[in-house]
């Protein structure tokens, strides 16, 4: 990065520790994710002006648990810890740590007795997001505690003189109230200026695409999303003709997706773009798999083997262009720390050892809210910008079960009907992303005077800002009875629908 202050986040684990970053971002300040047990003369090398030490699935006192460095406390640096975070400084600083009565999960109040600097102007009283099977039970020598509820005496605690303070409860994600405003008072100790923009990173983005292909070639997978899309417009502005931008219609897109995509990027964007009809061989891989991560990888496979054939036809490309984003990295590795991972991303778990190109992946670190941003700042427009995401591995992971052709028509018509709807209702733009599922089940219904026995659909729309974290969206029931009574009256073979009324956590926004 250039001029402008940072703050790292040493990453202990936490699914949320991306979102950490994000939040810090939203409020002009730059954010980098670094493993937590990077060395103190490397933090002190990218002089950030604050660390967070994020939450995690361990527990400080088990062997193994991941530490950072005991000098990462006493380097002067103003410490927001959260969670795991706040155990494990806690328990490097003269602290204790103990295992609660019970696991706290889910919303809880909080009382705050000594509203410091992360509850300054505050209620006393704060709904927040909890997550943790242990607590403090006593706090570092020079603490003090600021925060508890019923069944948890210290729930954050504060040390004023050097800027450490310590959060039981996880302030970046939506459910805690003021989770903002905590954040935003710990930058303030860290004197941040809040003078980052995303303009900047289009910038730099641009800066170091230029820097790691040289005067090579790019072969840029474009499959007319968003993040694509943003993708192929900083490859195009860094590198001119010398981006190559391949669609693969790998069989299992939504309907009519191959001719919007090809429209909008080549009439509406003037992106050259070199269509690929690679369905049959996708679907023939396909065949028989019903395990999630195992299409997810072939897919991957296939993908990669699709370019290296056409990159083949091509002089000088050595490198693969791909618009992976900050939760696909998360769910499916952990990059920066000893996350859990959630699930393979086609384009992250997918990739063989033997791939013959070096990747550049400029939107890595981003998430989709920012893309979309980025985009706007490229003056992409808004029916691209505001479409709702699609998984690179398409229906295949929509259609639960093996993947066929006859189930592939199937899921498109019914998926057509739900966008379709919402669409003339006014709701696309108002939910964050809205689809169909195909279960791997079929119920009894009648029709006419006719017993059916056919395929079941599941309708997913959720609502987010982060996709790291959703909730259902609330839509009409009047829309939803028009969406149903469509799917069962004109797709022969789907005779129910159903509504998928959970959140994420504990679900994920795609079924697979």
């Amino acid at each position: 990065m250039q001029d402008h202050q940072k703050i790292l986040v040493l990453d202990f684990g936490s699914q949320y520790t991306q979102l950490i970053a994000r939040r810090i971002r939203d409020q002009r300040v730059y954010c980098e994710i670094v493993r937590c047990d990077i060395a103190p003369e490397e933090i002190r090398r990218q002089f950030p002006i604050g660390l967070v030490l994020s939450g995690g699935p361990e527990s400080v006192y088990e062997d193994g648990a991941p530490r950072c460095a005991e000098e990462v406390m006493h380097l002067g640096i103003p410490i927001l810890a959260i969670c795991y975070g706040m155990h494990l400084a806690a328990h490097q600083l003269g602290g204790k740590v103990e295992p609660s009565d019970g696991r706290e999960y889910g919303r809880a109040e909080i009382e705050v007795s000594r509203p410091g600097c992360l509850f300054r102007g505050l209620d006393s009283l704060q709904t927040v997001w909890m997550s943790h099977g242990d607590r403090v039970l006593e706090v570092p020598p020079g603490s003090e505690v600021c925060a508890s509820t019923e069944s948890v005496p210290i729930v954050a605690f504060e040390d004023s003189e050097r800027k450490i303070f310590g959060i039981q409860f996880h302030p970046e994600v939506s459910h805690t109230v003021h989770g903002t405003e905590i954040l935003s008072h710990f930058l303030d100790s860290c004197g941040a200026r809040r003078d980052w923009e995303i303009a900047s990173l289009q910038e730099e983005a641009i800066a170091a695409i230029r820097k790691q292909v040289g005067d090579g070639g790019v072969l840029c997978a474009i499959s007319g999303g968003v993040d694509s899309s943003v993708m192929a417009s900083l490859l195009t502005r860094a590198l001119g003709d010398r981006v190559h931008a391949i669609f693969v219609d790998n069989g299992v897109l939504r309907k009519g997706e191959r001719e919007e995509v090809l429209e909008t990027l080549q009439e509406g964007l003037g992106i050259k773009v070199t269509a690929v009809d690679a369905g049959e061989r996708f679907l023939t891989a396909l065949r028989g798999v019903e395990d999630p991560e195992e299409k997810r990888r072939i897919v991957g496979r296939v993908f990669i083997e699709v370019f290296q054939a056409e990159a083949e036809k091509l002089e000088g490309i050595g490198f693969l262009a791909q618009g992976t984003l900050y939760p696909d990295v998360i769910e499916s590795e952990a990059i920066a720390g000893p996350s859990s991972v959630i699930k393979s991303h086609h384009n992250v778990g997918g990739l063989p050892e033997t791939l013959g190109f070096e990747l550049v992946e400029p939107l890595r670190r981003l998430f989709k809210d920012e893309v979309r941003r980025l985009g706007r700042e490229l003056g992409l427009p808004d029916q691209l910008i505001d479409r709702h995401p699609f998984p690179g591995p398409g229906l295949a992971v929509r259609i639960i079960g093996e993947v066929a052709e006859d189930r592939v028509r199937l899921l498109q018509e019914a998926d057509a009907i739900f966008i379709d709807e919402l669409r003339q209702s006014g709701y696309y733009n108002k939910v964050s992303q809205a689809f169909v599922v195909l279960l791997p089940i079929r119920t009894v219904g009648v029709m006419g005077d006719y017993r059916t026995y056919e395929n079941v659909v599941a309708l997913r729309s959720v609502d987010t800002v982060d996709f790291m974290t959703a909730d259902w969206s609330p839509l009409p029931h009047d829309l939803l009875t028009r969406v149903a009574n469509r799917i069962v009256n004109d797709v022969p073979g789907i005779n129910r629908v159903t509504y998928d009324i959970t959140s994420k956590p504990p679900a994920t926004i795609e079924w697979e």
